[in-house]
């Protein structure tokens, strides 16, 4: 991907940023034929994308807010995205419980109109459930004062790998997409940006490239288009471009605490439709765990790695206590991850309120910016951005042909309870690295559902770079188990090293940095980390 930079004069588009939005944005503009280039400064997914509530959904608490244009066209987006890749999103039974004798009928006529938005891409009818049929789909509500419930239907899929599915269609229609790759400045002519300066984050010693063949530190890269696509960081590239511009972003930031089943021993999530803050919480199964969500705590600055705050992990315990038969502490807590939001600046100080929808602004200097938004309305938003793109540099007119483009791994039917099933056709090479070599189908951790030819898999085929891009989102074990994932970083960084070419050095080096990393997701901060043998 690195000597594709060397060997092409000029791109058509240029994408800064490699989450949800710029991943989509390079699907769309390589399935047209365009000659696409997306770069990203750490790895793919690394902030947001990989940090949701795992939720492909149209948003009920949008719903309430009175948002109907969001909902309808995520309820749109969600069914799209299910025919796309089946493999990756499934079918999620939600309840929502009912304590007052208004929830009932109230939530039963909100999800009725939840259900009627969605028409015939809908996941199934909600309904009304007696105080009996809650108990038996969610054995562990609180009983008492329990009046019944409102069943309705949802997607989930898995964030940070669809993220690399995304990068893996762009990489199949022919575009190049590079991780640890910084931009460092923009290209202009007559004031218009015409390209950009990348820095090649990765020296030899750590590129995974044998000694050279990481290219040189320093590219200028010229495209007919450049698109900002960094999400938190939107106002950093606005700021490279003119000094002067406004921001156009405010942060919001949502925390996860991770739980073992046994707080939710069935497969029905729970959603909680009202909160002190008004928000909604979500307590959804999750690969073998139960992830519960989210807070909305404004933030002044962009981080890589945000950090859950003390009170917002006490929020949602406190919150999720009041609905379980079994009270989580923070002794159950088996990993708490954060993410930031970006939303498009309004009046409002709170950032509940302010808009989910996306936002596309072009500066003077012919920049192209696209930030808000959400998972579920990735591919709409590439679709929005593109329509624009193409009228303004005088590209190529094609039409969008994602709506029906079938996702890298796309595989009808998938299990999902079969291991390795979000791999879609991508499995059988998995199974197969088995094959040759049996002790690859070990697992990395004996409380996880990982194995060992994943990380293999992971460093020939999808820009697996550091332990961290490993244990968080090729696999995910750092957001389901942190102390586990610390302990497996030795093994991992073994595997890694041998696959690679790297000697001891890099190995400690790596596990030291995804220690420092992976401390902040443990609840308590009490465990001492495995080193290397």
């Amino acid at each position: 991907m690195i000597q594709q930079l060397e060997t092409t004069h000029e791109w058509d588009i240029c994408i800064i940023g490699g989450g949800a939005t710029g991943l989509g944005i390079a699907v769309d503009a390589a399935s047209r034929g365009l000659k696409t280039l997306l770069i990203e400064k750490f790895d793919f997914a690394k902030g947001t994308s990989s940090r949701s509530t795992k939720l492909v959904h149209g948003g009920v608490r949008y719903l309430q807010q009175g948002n109907i244009k969001l909902v309808m066209e995520a309820l749109k987006e969600r069914g799209i995205l299910l025919n796309n890749a089946p493999h990756l999103v499934k079918n999620q039974a939600f309840i929502v419980p009912n304590y007052k004798w208004w929830e009932g009928p109230y939530y039963g006529i909100g999800l009725k109109v939840y259900d009627w938005m969605a028409g015939s891409l809908g996941f199934g009818p909600s309904q009304l459930l007696s105080k009996e049929e809650t108990l038996a789909l969610a054995p562990t509500l609180d009983a008492e004062s329990l009046r019944g419930g409102v069943l309705y239907h949802d997607g989930q899929f898995d964030d940070a790998r669809l993220a690399i599915h995304l990068a893996m269609t762009a990489a199949d229609h022919g575009a190049t997409i590079i991780n640890y790759m910084s931009v460092e400045g923009l290209l202009k002519t007559n004031g218009k940006v015409c390209g950009v300066i990348l820095k090649n984050m990765l020296s030899d010693a750590s590129s995974g490239l044998p000694a050279g063949q990481a290219g040189s530190a320093f590219h200028e890269v010229k495209a007919k288009v450049v698109i900002n696509a960094t999400g938190v960081f939107t106002d950093s590239i606005l700021k490279m471009d003119d000094e002067k511009a406004e921001t156009l972003v405010t942060m919001s930031q949502g925390i996860h605490i991770v739980l073992d089943r046994e707080f939710l021993p069935s497969d029905t999530a729970i959603l909680i439709p009202r909160t002190n803050d008004n928000r909604v919480l979500f307590a959804v199964p999750w690969h073998s765990k139960i992830i519960v969500g989210t807070t909305d705590t404004p933030v002044n600055h962009a981080s890589s790695e945000p950090v859950a705050l003390n009170e917002e992990i006490d929020f949602i315990i406190h919150h999720i206590q009041k609905y379980l038969t079994k009270d989580p502490d923070r002794s159950d807590l088996r990993s708490v991850f954060a993410g930031l939001r970006p939303l498009v600046k309004g009046q409002s100080k709170n950032t509940a309120a302010l808009s989910r929808d996306h936002h596309i602004a072009i500066s003077d200097s012919e920049l192209i910016t696209i930030t808000g938004g959400k998972w579920t309305t990735y591919r709409k938003m590439a679709e929005d951005v593109l329509e624009i793109v193409i009228h303004k540099a005088g590209l190529k007119e094609t039409e969008c042909k994602t709506k029906d483009l079938h996702i890298h791994g796309y595989k009808k039917n998938a299990d999902f309870n079969k291991r390795l099933y979000y791999y879609g056709t991508d499995e059988e090479e998995i199974q197969s690295i088995i094959q040759n070599n049996n002790s690859l189908g070990e697992p990395i951790h004996p409380l996880l559902p990982f194995v060992k030819a994943e990380i293999i898999w992971a460093v020939r085929n999808e820009m697996c770079i550091t332990v961290e891009d490993a244990l968080s989102r090729r696999t995910r074990v750092l957001l389901l188990d942190a102390k586990a994932a610390m302990e497996s970083a030795p093994l991992v960084a073994e595997l890694m090293a041998k696959e690679m070419q790297k000697d001891n050095e890099w190995i400690t080096n790596e596990i030291n940095n995804f220690n420092a990393i992976a401390r902040n997701y443990l609840p308590t901060s009490n465990f001492e980390p495995q080193t290397s043998n």
